[in-house]
């Protein structure tokens, strides 16, 4: 573990003042050196943290049949089956808006992606939430559960973005461990590596910040 990383946790979780709620934790990163209006050096990542998030990840399914019974069996917060139900989210863009921000991830089996594409696609998509397509292959159970740790790192065009890396009220080993996995990512993704990045911090909702790279 870097200490650097254990360190600035541990700050912040101590010196941040008390909420009556329980705040996130994230990383703020800042690049430099990098052209973001080119889409090939953006940042696009989807993460599995090793500890999650502490809190409880809202995950939509569209499928069918057994995909959507085992959907539901693995404890999808939503199963929608009917693809009527799809033209009808196209039709009304506050139900769309509303399903966009009630849900952290979608999932979709391929049969369901045109629809998607072509009535959701502009809510969904500008959000970093189209779905995971499904295919026949793919255990759903086992994409939910991995869903459920995961998290998008988006740059877009900015140089300064966030990703978040846990609760407060997490231990903060667990949450260093999280931390040190999104930098790593980040590192071997960005063109340059470190040299693309220009500082890291962790920081609470509301809270104090602490210098991780």
């Amino acid at each position: 573990m870097n200490e650097q990383t254990i360190d600035a946790v541990t700050t912040v979780l101590d010196e941040s003042p008390p909420r009556n709620f329980t705040e996130g934790v994230e990383l703020a990163i800042n690049l430099k050196n990098i052209d973001l209006s080119q889409p090939r050096f953006r940042v696009n990542e989807e993460i599995i943290l090793p500890n999650g998030l502490g809190r409880p990840i809202a995950v939509a399914v569209f499928a069918r049949g057994d995909v959507a019974l085992q959907a539901k069996a693995a404890g999808a917060d939503l199963v929608i089956e009917d693809p009527d139900a799809i033209t009808e989210y196209g039709e009304d863009k506050n139900k769309a808006r509303e399903l966009a921000e009630g849900y952290d991830f979608f999932i979709a089996e391929v049969a369901y992606m045109p629809a998607i594409g072509k009535n959701l696609g502009s809510i969904l998509g500008p959000r970093g939430k189209m779905p995971e397509p499904l295919t026949p292959d793919m255990d759903v159970a086992h994409v939910i559960n991995k869903t459920r740790s995961s998290i998008k790192l988006r740059s877009k065009d900015r140089k300064t973005f966030h990703a978040p890396v846990g609760r407060r009220d997490m231990p903060a080993d667990k949450i260093a461990e999280n931390v040190e996995t999104v930098i790593t990512r980040l590192e071997q993704v960005l063109d340059k590596g470190v040299q693309n990045i220009k500082s890291i911090y962790v920081t609470t909702t509301m809270g104090k910040s602490a210098k991780v790279r």
